[in-house]
Parts: C-alpha cells; sequence; structure tokens
C-alpha cells in the first residue's frame, strides 16, 4: 500500500500514467484492426488470411518508415517543447514532410502498378499472389494518407496532445473496423469483396482520418497542419533533424525490412506456417501493447524533461521507466499466456490440424519474446531517442538483424532444413542476442544529450 502511494506521489510516475493511457488505447485499437481483420476474413477461407497477412508486411516496412520519420519529429519536438520554443516544433512537421510525402507516393505507386511483383517476393503460390495483389492496389490511398497524418500525429504526441491523437485513430479505427464488416461480409447490399474489402476499408478509414487531421489543425492554437512549413528552409534545424532523424529512420527501416524477411523465411514453409503465424502477430501485438505505450511515453517525457536541461532529472527518470518496463513486459506475457486457449479453440474453426499445431508452439515462444522486444524498444526507441541518441540502435539493431537473425533463419529453413518450429524458435532468439549491448550502453549515460539550439532563427 505504502509503495503504491510513493507511486502516486511521484510526478515522473503521475506523468508517464497520464501520457501512456491514451497511447494504449491507440495501441490498443491498432492491433483491434489487425484482429478485425483476422477473424473477418476467417470466414473468407485460409487463403485470405495468409495473403493478407503476407501482403501487409509492405505496409508494416511504410508504417516503420513514418515511425523513423515521427521518432525524428518526437526527438527535436519533445525537447523543444520542454524549452517552450512552438515555432521551431512546426519547422520539423514542415521538414519531416518533405520526406514522408514523396515515400508514401513511391509506395503507392508500387502498389497500384506492381502488385503482382510485390507478392512474388514474398510466395510463389498463384492464389496468394492473385488475392494480395488485389489487396494492394486498394492500399494505394492509404499508403498517401498515411506520409501526412503519420507526421502531423507524432507532432501532437510530442506536445502532450495525446488525447486528441488517440481521438483521432479511434475515428480512423472504428470506421475500419465497421467497413470491414461492410465488404467482406457484403452487408448492407455492398459486394463481398472478401481480402480487398479489408484494403478498400483501411483506405477509406485513413482518407477520414486525414480529414480530421485538417479539422483539428484548423482549431489548433498550438501547431497547424500547413504545406508550405515544407518549404520553408532553417539550416541548423533541417542539420539536426537529418542527424537525428536519418539514423531513426535508418534503424526502423532496417529493422522492419528484417523483420519482413522472416516473413519470407516462413511464407516458403507452407501455407500452414503462414495461417499460423497470421494469428500469432495479432496475439502478440495485444501482448506488447502496454511495453510499447509505455516506451512512447516515456520517450516523450523524457524529452520534455531534457528540453529544460534537467539531465539528472532525466537520468532518474529513466531508471524508473526501466522498472514498468520489466513489470509491463511480465504482463504482456501472461496476457499472450491467458490468450491461448480462446485463440486455439477459435483456431481450429478454419485452420489445418498442422497449423494449429504450429500456432501453440509459437504462441509459447511469444511469452518470453515480448520480454526482450519490451526491454529493446523502451531503451532504443524511448530512452535512447529521448536523448538524442538515435545512432546505436541504427547500428545495434542492423548488426544484429542482419548479420545475426536473417542469415540464421535462412540457413535454418533451407540449408539445415529444420522443423518449422526449430526455424522460428530461432528467428526469436534476435532480442535477447542484443540485451548485453543495449544495457551496457544504458548504463554508461552517453546517450543523454539537451540538442536544442538557442537564437535558432537568428540565423535566417
Amino acid at each position: 500500500m505504502e509503495k503504491a502511494n510513493r507511486l502516486r506521489r511521484d510526478p515522473f510516475y503521475r506523468q508517464i500514467f497520464k501520457l501512456v493511457l491514451p497511447i494504449v488505447i491507440q495501441n490498443l485499437l491498432s492491433a483491434a484492426v489487425s484482429s478485425a481483420d483476422v477473424v473477418m476474413l476467417n470466414y473468407a477461407g485460409q487463403s485470405s488470411i495468409s495473403a493478407v497477412s503476407l501482403a501487409s508486411q509492405y505496409a508494416s516496412v511504410l508504417f516503420m518508415v513514418f515511425y523513423g520519420l515521427g521518432t525524428g519529429v518526437t526527438i527535436l519536438s519533445a525537447q523543444y517543447y520542454g524549452k517552450g520554443d512552438m515555432r521551431a516544433i512546426q519547422m520539423i512537421e514542415g521538414i519531416a514532410m518533405r520526406f514522408s510525402l514523396p515515400i508514401a507516393a513511391a509506395f503507392a505507386a508500387a502498389a497500384l502498378l506492381l502488385p503482382e511483383q510485390m507478392m512474388l517476393l514474398f510466395t510463389d503460390d498463384g492464389e496468394l499472389i492473385s488475392i494480395g495483389a488485389s489487396y494492394l492496389r486498394c492500399m494505394s490511398l492509404a499508403y498517401l494518407c498515411w506520409g501526412v497524418v503519420e507526421v502531423y500525429l507524432a507532432v501532437l504526441r510530442s506536445i502532450n496532445r495525446v488525447a486528441v491523437s488517440m481521438l483521432m485513430n479511434a475515428l480512423a479505427f472504428t470506421l475500419n473496423i465497421i467497413l470491414n464488416a461492410v465488404w467482406i461480409f457484403g452487408l448492407f447490399g455492398a459486394p463481398k469483396l472478401g481480402a480487398m474489402g479489408v484494403a478498400v476499408a483501411t483506405s477509406l478509414s485513413r482518407l477520414a482520418e486525414l480529414a480530421a487531421c485538417v479539422a483539428v489543425s484548423i482549431l489548433s492554437k498550438d501547431v497547424n497542419l500547413n504545406v508550405k512549413y515544407m518549404f520553408v528552409r532553417n539550416k541548423p534545424l533541417f542539420s539536426d533533424f537529418v542527424r537525428l532523424s536519418l539514423p531513426a529512420l535508418g534503424n526502423d527501416v532496417s529493422w522492419s525490412v528484417a523483420f519482413s524477411m522472416y516473413s519470407v523465411i516462413i511464407g516458403h514453409l507452407g501455407t500452414d506456417a503462414v495461417a499460423a503465424n497470421s494469428f500469432v502477430v495479432v496475439v502478440r501485438n495485444f501482448g506488447t501493447i502496454l511495453c510499447f505505450g509505455m516506451a512512447s511515453a516515456g520517450g516523450i517525457l523524457l524529452g520534455n524533461i531534457i528540453g529544460e536541461n534537467k539531465l539528472e532529472e532525466a537520468r532518474t527518470g529513466a531508471k524508473k521507466l526501466m522498472k514498468l518496463t520489466v513489470a509491463t513486459g511480465a504482463i504482456g506475457s501472461v496476457m499472450i499466456l491467458a490468450a491461448m486457449p480462446v485463440v486455439l479453440a477459435y483456431a481450429k474453426a478454419s485452420l489445418s490440424e498442422q497449423s494449429v499445431y504450429f500456432l501453440r508452439r509459437m504462441l509459447l515462444i511469444n511469452t518470453y519474446y515480448v520480454m526482450g522486444a519490451a526491454v529493446n524498444t523502451t531503451l532504443i526507441a524511448g530512452v535512447f531517442r529521448a536523448g538524442g541518441d538515435s545512432r546505436f540502435g541504427f547500428i545495434c539493431d542492423t548488426v544484429d538483424m542482419w548479420c545475426y537473425a536473417v542469415p540464421l533463419g535462412f540457413i535454418a529453413a533451407f540449408v539445415l532444413k529444420l522443423p518449422v518450429i526449430w526455424v522460428y524458435f530461432l528467428l526469436c532468439t534476435d532480442e535477447f542476442v542484443k540485451w548485453p549491448w543495449v544495457i551496457k550502453h544504458y548504463r554508461s549515460g552517453q546517450w543523454l544529450h539537451n540538442i536544442t539550439r538557442d537564437g535558432l532563427f537568428d540565423t535566417q
């Protein structure tokens, strides 16, 4: 009881819990949409589930690109918000848009014009390629919307407007689920589009989210969504953004592309393994919601503290955040374990006996995997980036994924030809291999820097 009272009295804990709740709800809604896709596509058959699972890897990569850019936005904006410089934050938004919009357009063009070739990377199954290609074509609009939405939401979160960000995501995700049901099941006279219906629902809901961002921007007194800031030049701020954002972007893209290679490996092990993994991804997303939300909230709060130049207070806050991370990682493990009976009972209705066998063992592996992911995400994407250190994570994750995990997976699957579960187990050792280096860097304190500038606009 005394410990609980102490937690409530501590300003750091009070602030982080205030930030983390909207972020967790936001992540929960995102995971709920992924779950709804799998649940509803279950009625369209195993092939639809597998095709969408593979095709959505491109959305995952693109999301990580925007997450990396958003991290650059958050690193700088959180510290400048602590410093009280709103003009700098507006400029940071414009700089991020210069990167996000061309990337979004490139993905949209590829999805619209080359969807079959994109699917061939993951599978040589003709049916899965056909279903996945139709899905990708319809997703092209969603890719474009993300290029604007994700940057603006990152700005809102960095200035502690997490509740507004959550409400806009809630609008998009609720609409997504409703439209999923309409076009998967053919409700209200709509055609049954199956996997394509999921993409149509996603694109329309993201378009609605973009409209909501524009509306919030018009009413906002803090930061507006205005493309004119893309063309305003500030050399010192641009230099800082590139220096901090590109390693974060490289980190997230390198990690997400490598993680997509896991799907390439699993995709060539058969549709049973792919279908099982599609369920596992959904369950794991739920299991990591709380710890990933804690990492995001902690990064924002630490950035604000560092921007106020309270470096010792930030160091103490990082220690408290690590304690919370271990607790939330344990909660995530218990959540996956508790969900297993329900997930397996539901999966038996549509998956083959072999798929259910894979699913059971993959879920057990993830009961410990989430702890590794929780600690690394909090330190690399939360603590280190809050202190202006995005380079360490880029080097660490790139070496870990491309020199260890991906080669190990390919060797295990295609050279040694190990059983599917052994291949999956080896892939899931990636988080623990980098623990010694990540924890050592955290304890060194070399990640802690105040990166804000005085007289930023005097040079213009």
